[in-house]
């Protein structure tokens, strides 16, 4: 299947994912969301992910996270630049989400990574997408 943008169809699988409490939800491989899938696992809002080749095709699974009741660790994650309208911001204009409660996904020159990391190493970039 054909999309037009590859990062917001994983982000929305994500989000239908963590809607429905599903435990898993796969979406096709690129290297890009495979950083992506990194970046939410070492904050700590999936449990893991794992690239797996069905019918040679390469998918990265994500495993969602849940607290003991059952309530979403995922409440928002939104595509913050899109294809008809790009997001770029210096390293000291880097947006909070939730005043620092919420992780920003940005594109650097120096790889994909989160606006704190980004704002350490001072490095602008693409800002991709917001989790919280």
């Amino acid at each position: 299947m054909y999309t037009i943008d590859p990062i917001a169809d994983m982000l929305t699988r994500i989000r239908n994912a963590n809607l429905a409490r599903a435990q898993v939800t796969s979406v096709p491989h690129s290297g890009i969301k495979a950083e992506i899938a990194r970046i939410l696992y070492e904050t700590g809002f999936i449990s893991e992910f794992k690239t797996q080749e069905i019918d040679g095709k390469k998918f990265i699974r994500i495993y969602l996270k849940y607290t003991g009741k059952r309530d979403r660790i995922i409440t928002g994650i939104t595509r913050m630049s899109r294809c008809g309208r790009r997001v770029y911001v210096k390293h000291d204009a880097i947006p909070k989400v939730l005043r620092g409660m919420g992780v920003v996904i940005m594109s650097t020159p120096k790889g994909v990574m989160t606006g704190h990391q980004a704002e350490k190493t001072h490095q602008g970039g693409e800002v991709l997408a917001a989790i919280w």
